[in-house]
């Protein structure tokens, strides 16, 4: 069974439209610098697990009310017990989004086969070329390429998001992403948080400003079906 680090019982963003819980899997392979969630990233034998019983019971006392359940990380396709967790979820009738970063494809597709996942959330870092830069990190860029084109087509519900970070992803990027994704259903822009950030330095950077934003959004909105914007 997947290895859980945290439970946020009720997580009304995470899964749009639906009254969800979000749980947390320890481990990525990527090192993005303004990532929120380092010790889950570099240091998990720091947090403590949650036993696989409580989470069965919090899942079975929410019978009725709970409609899903968002399955996140750091990046959950990394951990061998993934398909068991999202088996017990479906197996109590309850929808399954799952976070990722896009570079495990062919473990993505056998979980969307398999019936086990609803929505996919692919967090699209940076335009391809500039992945190993922004994620910090080894990456196969057919391997993220193939991840988009799988979500684009597999009759699950998607969004494509990217986190945009002053000095690191910025308009000029919203834009190259945007004629990539060209035609993709939803987009969303997320404002970067300076709290908490794995690389220290990222901690001192000012977040752009609403305004900013919005004209990113602006700059996407000719290409997807819908663009969001989160954190401002």
């Amino acid at each position: 069974m997947a290895d859980i680090k945290g439970l946020e019982k009720f997580a009304p963003k995470d899964f749009p439209g639906h009254i969800a819980s979000t749980v947390f899997v320890a481990g990525c392979n990527f090192r993005c610098p303004f990532c929120q969630n380092p010790d889950l990233i570099v240091r998990p034998e720091t947090l403590a697990s949650i036993p696989m019983d409580f989470f069965l019971a919090y899942l079975d006392g929410r019978k009725g009310w709970l409609e899903g359940v968002c399955v996140s990380g750091g990046e959950p396709l990394l951990d061998p017990g993934l398909e068991e967790l999202l088996s017990v979820i479906k197996e109590r009738d309850l929808l399954v989004k799952l976070d990722t970063n896009g570079s495990f494809p062919d473990r993505l597709e056998q979980l969307i086969e398999g019936e086990l996942v609803d929505y996919v959330a692919m967090d699209v870092k940076a335009p391809l070329e500039r992945y190993v830069e922004v994620t910090r990190a080894k990456v196969d860029p057919a391997a993220i390429e193939r991840s988009v084109r799988l979500i684009r087509t597999a009759g699950v519900t998607y969004v494509f998001r990217t986190t945009v970070v002053p000095g690191l992803v910025a308009e000029e990027d919203i834009a190259k992403i945007s004629r990539w994704l060209d035609g993709a259903a939803v987009f969303q822009i997320q404002q970067f948080s300076p709290r908490n950030t794995l690389d220290p330095d990222f901690a001192k950077l000012k977040p752009f400003e609403p305004a900013e934003i919005r004209r990113m959004a602006d700059v996407a909105k000719d290409y997807f079906l819908d663009v969001r914007v989160e954190g401002i």
